[in-house]
């Protein structure tokens, strides 16, 4: 069982704390006992999420608003279980710079073969498209976690 689960992507200010979120959301509405949070490889440091972000996740009912981006640490990556990440690329970074966390890191889309294109400074339409992979891969991640 993971109980410590890490969401990791470049920023921190983008994807993954859209993912903490809906996965906080899930776990909270859920009762089950774990623990969601995320970091960034080059994290925007004290950054909050990006506005179509909270735009997006406020539809949802979800409130990410209290989200400040923190830089991705070996103490923070040693607590997890569990660390997602968006791309096959920042999967391959944290393992060499980290060796200690080989097997531990995943793709977020691992189950469905995909990963999740960073949508800073795009559309609206994209952040969208973001939002339903992010979505898709946290189901198929559920899944095999809590079902």
């Amino acid at each position: 069982m993971f109980n410590k689960i890490l969401i990791v992507c470049l920023g921190n200010i983008c994807r993954s704390p859209m993912a903490e979120a809906i996965l906080r959301h899930h776990v909270d509405t859920t009762k089950i006992a774990a623990s969601i949070s995320s970091a960034g490889i080059a994290a925007v440091v004290g950054k909050s999420a990006d506005p179509l972000v909270q735009e997006l996740l406020h539809q949802e009912g979800i409130d990410c608003s209290s989200h400040r981006a923190r830089q991705l640490t070996s103490a923070i990556l040693l607590e997890a279980d569990l660390v997602l990440v968006m791309e096959q690329g920042q999967r391959k970074e944290i393992e060499c710079t980290f060796p200690s966390v080989c097997g531990r890191v995943h793709l977020l889309g691992k189950w469905g073969e995909f990963e999740v294109p960073d949508p800073y400074k795009k559309s609206k339409e994209f952040f969208k498209e973001t939002y339903q992979l992010i979505t898709q891969g946290i189901d198929q991640w559920q899944t095999r976690l809590w079902n």
